[in-house]
């Protein structure tokens, strides 16, 4: 066992541990200090609203009201400037020199008459504005907020951000020490208690080890009355009465075992292309049975109709006789009733013959089918087989082309095998899907391949004829498409014995 419950249980509760950590501290540090300017702005707000409902017409605040706001602005070590029409300070409360009350008041000036606008706007209403600012003179990050009051003043309050700031690295620094403590001690406590749950395990694991090795004569010993205790005495009934019954089932049991793997075989071969089949032949059937149907009630009278009706049973019947003959080909491939006859041809002139045929098809698809390639690279192989490669590899291509739209046909040659592949841009296959697209009806896209009529036996049939060829094949995923290949011996060397008919 490469990892044991004891050590499952501990990473797993640790992961929790350091998992619930970690999401507490990536949420302070991307959050907290937005959180932060939240509660700040607020607090803006808040002394706003204090100071504009309760100055007087003489610029003046009770002692209540100072008191109200002192506690304020000391929560959250806001500074303000409250002036009037000359910017003339009139309210204030400044931590720090005369100089710093001056630059406010400039600043209140500067954001009225609109020459300081440098900032990053919050929030804004008909009264005031929150703002972030750079303070270039004070070199540091401010929280703002200015505007006018209902008595005609105007007002600036700031918040320096470096003590928001500091407030979240203090946070963060805390919570990462709690982490690590947190963390440290989990895995000492899950550690312990593990050890106690997974000590009958452990014996019971050893139990089954040794009766998968025929040794009957093990007993479980560890005891107990919860429920691994009873399945350590079911361990031991079981290992009873196998030791009794396993000389005598032994022998009828490999027999009984090969017929019935037979026999289980052939039943899901044969259910499964039974299934197949009858999903393929489902809707076309039933197009044809509808359409029909359409036709002897008259439903559409007019001549244009009937022909759609007419052209929509050809079409179907078209895909059940493709659909057939491929099922056909296909049987007779796999069971070997052809004869493959390895002949010597070029197969240049061959891919360029199929690509002419396609040229009318590509050209609706908007596609552009190129070869790059020797002008002939002679070949061993059948070639009528190898024809129905090709069709199947540039139908598959033409049937999936997106993107550049285009199709690339490419033959290389080496010492003894040309490679010939056929490229198309488009998605990629999914990873996993590789190695079973070569399936009978096996279909990547099953809604988008009902569009163009496709039965996902075509690949099938190549992997047939490969195989028969004894040749390598396959698909091959590139950012910008799918390439299928296969390969052919040189027709500069001798055609080995066993690619013979």
């Amino acid at each position: 066992m490469n990892l044991s419950i004891r050590k499952q249980l501990t990473i797993i509760f640790i992961g929790l541990v350091a998992g619930m950590f970690l999401l507490n501290y990536l949420i302070n540090t991307f959050f907290l200090e937005d959180y932060y300017y939240l509660n700040k702005r607020k607090a803006l707000v808040q002394a706003y609203d204090l100071l504009n409902g309760n100055i007087s017409e003489d610029a003046t605040i009770t002692d209540e009201t100072k008191s109200a706001l002192d506690d304020i602005c000391d929560q959250n070590n806001i500074s303000f400037v409250v002036t009037d029409g000359g910017f003339e300070a009139l309210i204030y409360r400044v931590t720090g020199a005369a100089e710093y009350r001056k630059l406010l008041q400039g600043r209140v000036n500067g954001y009225v008459i609109s020459l300081d606008m440098d900032a990053t706007v919050l929030e804004k209403t008909d009264q005031y504005t929150i703002q972030k600012k750079y303070d270039q003179e004070m070199g540091t990050d401010y929280l703002e907020s200015w505007g006018t009051m209902d008595g005609g003043y105007y007002f600036l309050m700031r918040i320096p951000a470096e003590s928001i700031r500091d407030s979240v690295r203090i946070s963060n620094d805390f919570i990462k020490y709690i982490c690590i403590v947190g963390i440290l001690l989990t895995a000492v406590i899950v550690w312990f208690v593990s050890k106690r749950i997974t000590r009958p395990l452990n014996e019971l694991t050893e139990l089954s080890k040794r009766m998968a090795d025929l040794d009957f004569g093990v007993r479980y010993t560890g005891g107990g009355s919860n429920e691994v205790g009873q399945l350590g005495e079911h361990f031991n009934r079981m290992s009873e009465n196998l030791e009794k019954a396993y000389s005598q089932l032994m022998t009828a049991n490999n027999e009984l075992q090969r017929d019935i793997e037979k026999k289980t075989q052939m039943e899901e071969r044969r259910q499964e292309f039974l299934s197949n089949v009858s999903h393929e032949l489902k809707t076309p059937i039933a197009l044809i049975q509808g359409y029909a149907e359409g036709l002897k009630e008259c439903i559409n009278d007019d001549a244009e109709s009937r022909e759609f009706y007419c052209d929509v049973i050809m079409d179907e019947a078209s895909r059940m006789n493709n659909l057939v003959r491929k099922l056909l080909t296909l049987n007779e491939l796999e069971a070997g009733d052809e004869q493959v006859v390895m002949e010597r041809f070029d197969i240049v002139p061959l891919i360029r013959n199929k690509i002419q045929s396609v040229t009318l098809l590509a050209q609706q698809q908007q596609a552009e089918v190129l070869y790059w390639g020797p002008e002939t690279a002679p070949v061993w192989g059948d070639e009528f087989k190898t024809e129905e490669v090709i069709t199947n590899y540039l139908s598959n291509a033409l049937n999936h082309v997106e993107g550049e739209r285009k199709i690339e046909i490419r033959v290389k040659e080496n010492d003894t095998k040309v490679r010939i592949s056929v490229f198309n841009t488009g998605k990629k296959i999914p990873e996993k899907e590789l190695g079973l697209i070569w399936g009978k009806f096996y279909k990547v896209d099953k809604a988008r391949t009902r569009e163009y009529g496709g039965s996902g036996v075509g690949l099938s049939i190549v992997k047939a004829i490969m195989d028969s060829f004894h040749q390598q094949y396959g698909v091959k995923n590139y950012e910008n498409g799918v390439a299928f290949w296969f390969e052919l011996e040189s027709g500069s060397q001798p055609c080995h014995e066993e690619n013979e008919g």
